[in-house]
């Protein structure tokens, strides 16, 4: 819903169907360009006119709060397809595209009777919409932390060898364990690794001659394998440190590597699953608070009409779409009937 609407309304004193010949014959003189659509209007009930002052005070407070939790499921929508990397679908209300659904309005009697007072209508639209939003609140923060689990799994897949995961680096072979000896991973940075070959043997006593091999090698780091005895890893840790040497704590678990990959597997299925999920949910929901907005400026636009034109009801909505350099003209337009109405009076 690219376009920019106007819901406005006129006194009428004569009959509606001139008003609306007079209102097209202007719009087509002087702003052609400028889509212009009855409202239909449906004889809610009017009340009082002090329920109708009333309930003015919240109308503008409610109507910007039902906006805004229509805004949130579409920039929801936007956010999904984009991750997704698919073309948004048109915005629909029970299949209908939202434009056409404005510019051919029509009251829905079963969902809101025109004989319950304005005031109930408005409270009834306003507790559907909240419980949307915090419906999508809770669905939101589902499939975020998901994702944040995965991305958090992600950067230790993808960063720096000085802090990322380094299981899916190392392969049993790379591994030797036994009673005596230990095989340690050193990570050194990529331009000291002449230093790292020409040293690893003394940093202590008891290394294994020639057991170093580099396993991976990353814009800043290269990661090589050290084997010695068990005993003086510690003292071959401090000794690496003091050098610029950093001796990961890694412990190989074939068991413990399965577990994680499974986890990671579940961990994109749930993701999928769950964005598919709210992505549906939010279609359809935008599409169900996009209707009840609708309905809100019906009942903002019958309420407001009377308080400015009085009673009985006697006015014409409708519905302009003008262009931003026709806005000036098109509203001298509607000024000018609204004088020349209230001239007659």
């Amino acid at each position: 819903m690219a376009s920019r609407y106007w819901v406005v309304s006129l006194p009428v004193q004569n009959s509606a169907s001139t008003l609306w010949n007079n209102l097209q014959d202007q719009i087509s003189k002087h702003s052609f360009d400028t889509p212009l659509y009855r409202f239909n209007m449906s004889n809610l009930r009017v009340g009082t006119l002090d329920s109708l002052l009333a309930l003015s005070d919240d109308l503008l407070k409610s109507n910007t709060f039902i906006e805004g939790v229509s805004h949130k499921i579409r920039r929801q929508i936007e956010e999904l397809e984009r991750v997704s990397g698919l073309e948004i679908n048109a915005l629909t209300v029970d299949g209908v595209p939202v434009d056409s659904y404005l510019t051919r309005f029509v009251w829905d009697e079963a969902k809101y009777p025109t004989m319950s007072p304005l005031r109930e209508i408005v409270d009834g639209i306003h507790t559907q919409v909240a419980k949307i939003e915090d419906d999508l609140k809770v669905r939101v923060a589902e499939y975020n932390n998901v994702r944040g689990q995965l991305n958090a799994i992600n950067r230790k897949q993808s960063g720096s060898l000085a802090v990322r995961d380094l299981s899916n680096l190392v392969k049993p072979e790379d591994i030797i364990t036994s009673e005596h000896l230990v095989t340690l991973l050193a990570v050194v940075p990529k331009y000291s690794q002449k230093d790292w070959l020409s040293s690893y043997e003394t940093l202590t006593t008891y290394v294994v001659p020639r057991s170093s091999k580099k396993l991976y090698e990353d814009n800043e780091y290269a990661l090589y394998t050290v084997t010695l005895f068990g005993r003086v890893a510690d003292n071959f840790r401090t000794s690496a440190r003091e050098r610029g040497f950093q001796v990961r704590d890694f412990e190989y678990s074939p068991e413990a590597q399965e577990s994680r990959k499974q986890e990671l597997e579940k961990l994109v299925q749930d993701q999928d699953m769950l964005r598919s999920s709210l992505l549906q949910w939010c279609y359809a929901s935008y599409g169900e608070v996009f209707s009840s907005w609708m309905h809100f400026c019906a009942v903002r636009v019958f309420a407001e009409s009377i308080l400015r034109y009085g009673l009985p009801p006697s006015f014409l909505a409708c519905v302009l779409s003008p262009s931003v350099k026709g806005e000036k003209k098109v509203r001298s337009i509607l000024e000018g009937l609204c004088d020349s109405a209230n001239r007659q009076v």
